[in-house]
């Protein structure tokens, strides 16, 4: 599950953000300036970084900087809109994005959507799991000496649940990152797919299995 850091010296605009992340299916953690959000950064790893521009102690362009040095996580900033001339400044200290207060909480999210996406293209190409490699440079699944080609979707599916093995994946997220947040169909789609995938993988490799979390989704998990 995903994990994001919210930067702000507003108690309101923090718990506003947080409040409709974590009913977003997201794991969230909150920090008031620049310094305590290193200091949490240093015990408790995030996917992503929602860090106001304007606050006490370290501002928004600090930390970003200091985000850029130590991890590789995109981060959005935080302006109001008198300090939209500010947004070059925010970029050459290493944001990824920019939204301008007030905003739509729908917004952030699919900004937030996008850009776990962008970042997601970085995953391996090739992943492991004992003798299974799943290898999206070719788009196919090898078995010890044998290789099993999949489906467009289905792979993309699998590849992505492998990506994440461990995690906890609401159909929500499974849709956004394999069909995209435009898909117009329902969550079944979600469940059709796996039953699919787990049948052309019985008797084949006992590698990894992918589990159903009751009334949440799926998580693939490494069998040692």
């Amino acid at each position: 599950m995903k994990k994001i850091l919210i930067v702000d010296d507003d108690q309101n605009i923090r718990n506003f953000i947080s409040t409709y992340l974590k009913d977003e299916g997201f794991v969230t953690f909150v920090a008031a300036h620049g310094k305590e959000a290193l200091a949490l950064m240093e015990k408790q790893s995030c996917h992503l970084a929602i860090v106001d521009v304007m606050m006490p102690v370290m501002d928004g362009f600090e930390l970003t900087e200091e985000l850029r040095r130590y991890y590789d996580i995109p981060v959005i900033l935080l302006t109001a809109k008198d300090q939209i001339s500010d947004k070059g400044k925010g970029f050459r200290s290493g944001a990824d994005d920019y939204i301008v207060k007030p905003f739509e909480p729908k917004e952030l999210l699919f900004r937030i959507q996008a850009l776990f996406r962008r970042y997601d293209k970085h995953l391996d190409d090739i992943i492991e799991f004992g003798s299974t490699k799943i290898n999206r440079l070719r788009y196919e699944v090898e078995i010890d000496d044998g290789a099993l080609l999949l489906p467009l979707k289905e792979f993309e599916l699998l590849h992505f649940l492998a990506s994440h093995h461990g995690q906890v994946l609401t159909r929500e997220q499974i849709i956004e990152n394999v069909w995209g947040i435009d898909y117009e169909g329902d969550e079944r789609t979600v469940d059709v797919h796996i039953k699919r995938l787990r049948e052309r993988f019985v008797g084949k490799t006992d590698d990894f299995e992918i589990k159903t979390i009751r009334g949440v989704g799926y998580s693939l998990e490494e069998q040692l």
